[in-house]
């Protein structure tokens, strides 16, 4: 997350100082808050932040946080995420219009915070990744803190399910997402890879051994369930 810089549009200042001292606690780099739509344009110009939380009422001015989402939707290529204490039907219907990664209805708390960042950030860029040109459909891009890795699929060894991380184990090192593994198993060859167990997909190229309800790659051992081990066995 010290990678992740935030983008802050409030023109309440206290909710501002208050939404920029939650972000550094959880780690994040943020930018100095913006109050209007002109303060906006000028910090996304000048340091576009990886991800925007935009109030959608700026006060009294002309322009509201619609206007700012409109700008980055015609002139720039980053996620944002509508802050607003409506949400009402007219309120929603405007929003939608400009296509923000998510919507939080004020008051909100950390872990909601923190997990519209996470998912905006994730979907935001793990499709910008899958809509690069490439020469064929034999790699992946994986996020690492704000770069973006392309990973061959032959350097794939196995990915390892955590609750709603994935671990992505390669021949050079180990990458973890906060993501689900069906989301990965989605982008895999399927002619490659396959899934042995509920927590675990496999390259099937990297087995070297397979004993009893457990294969080996390299120096780990990964079970094999039941409901997978025929199709691991004709497919060897």
């Amino acid at each position: 997350m010290k990678e992740t810089r935030i983008g802050i549009v409030e023109d309440e200042i206290i909710i501002a100082d208050s939404i920029r001292s939650v972000l550094l606690r959880m780690d994040y780099r943020v930018t100095e808050p913006c109050i209007n739509y002109d303060e906006a344009i000028q910090m996304l110009e000048a340091e576009p932040p990886h991800l925007l939380l935009l109030d959608i009422n700026l006060g009294s001015t002309s322009k509201s946080g619609i206007e700012v989402g409109r700008y980055i939707r015609e002139h720039m290529d980053l996620p944002f995420i509508f802050l607003t204490a409506n949400s009402d039907i007219k309120t929603v219907d405007l929003a939608k219009a400009v296509h923000p990664n998510a919507f939080l209805v004020k008051p909100f708390a950390q872990d909601e915070l923190h997990a519209a960042i996470e998912i905006a950030m994730h979907n935001f860029y793990s499709h910008k990744a899958s809509t690069q040109p490439g020469p064929g459909k034999d790699f992946l891009f994986i996020k690492d803190g704000t770069e973006l890795h392309k990973i061959n699929f032959s350097d794939i060894l196995f990915l390892e399910s955590d609750h709603v991380y994935v671990s992505v184990h390669t021949t050079a090192r180990r990458y973890l997402i906060r993501t689900s593994l069906q989301n990965y198993i989605e982008q895999l060859d399927k002619n490659l890879f396959l899934r042995i167990h509920r927590s675990y997909v496999v390259n099937l190229s990297k087995i070297e051994k397979v004993q009893g309800s457990q294969i080996m790659i390299g120096d780990r051992s990964l079970p094999i369930s039941k409901s997978y081990k025929d199709e691991l066995l004709s497919r060897l």
